[in-house]
């Protein structure tokens, strides 16, 4: 590969796609409409409409033109700062947080397959991230009888999950409370065929744990975009 060419691939986005979530971020912030944003740009809206909808990679001087336009940078529109971690940047405009009644709950859960689990141990309260799968309405985890998870077991636990979407500043929270207990025989090897990968941390994690919800509550951050 040429230097240039090299130079040229460096410079291109990693993920397209994630340009139109940007610039609908920041015309939102501007309080713009697709129209004018488009006029202040030079394009047509028609083309503003489907780069914030589809994976696109505009030409260099219409991100430029762009960029202009929202009162930011090419850079920026990139992806430029996508390593800083989550939480750092400006709300979204107009944000709106709301709360999630028991099926969006449920349906959020279902969703994901990462959550963490509040327990206290002989040496205080501790919060562990781990794989989950919901069955029967129940929350389900491996563990190794040793491990903080474990402590779980006959008490009444919380559980939650969340997502954060970086790009229009907005995310939901899920929060689980309720007796956790260990599976029996027979209905760990039921679990197991019903959830064939096993925790991302690897090793023996013989002990099934199930938590039966008895309180299930969460919050949406909503925008515009």
């Amino acid at each position: 590969m040429s230097d240039r060419a090299s130079d040229r691939t460096s410079r291109e986005p990693s993920d397209p796609g994630d340009i139109g979530r940007r610039v609908a971020l920041q015309r939102e912030r501007l309080g713009l409409t697709r129209e004018e944003a488009a006029s202040l740009a030079g394009m047509a809206p028609g083309y503003l409409a489907y780069l914030e909808e589809h994976p696109a990679s505009p030409s260099g001087p219409a991100l430029l033109r762009l960029a202009a336009a929202l009162e930011t940078s090419v850079d920026w529109l990139r992806g430029g700062g996508t390593g800083r971690p989550p939480g750092r940047g400006v709300p979204a405009h107009h944000p709106e947080l709301r709360e999630l009644d028991p099926d969006e709950c449920r349906a959020h859960l279902s969703t994901h397959g990462v959550g963490r689990v509040a327990v206290t141990t002989s040496e205080g309260p501790a919060i562990v991230p781990l794989n989950y799968q919901v069955v029967d309405d129940e929350i389900v985890f491996r563990t190794a009888p040793d491990a903080t998870p474990a402590a779980a077991v006959g008490h009444e636990v919380a559980f939650e999950v969340d997502h954060v979407d970086e790009a229009f500043r907005r995310g939901w929270s899920v929060l689980v409370v309720g007796p956790a207990r260990a599976a029996g025989e027979e209905e760990a090897a039921r679990l197991a065929d019903l959830t064939p990968y096993g925790p991302w941390a690897g090793g023996e994690r013989d002990l099934w744990v199930i938590i039966r919800p008895e309180r299930i509550t969460g919050r949406r951050i909503h925008t515009g975009g």
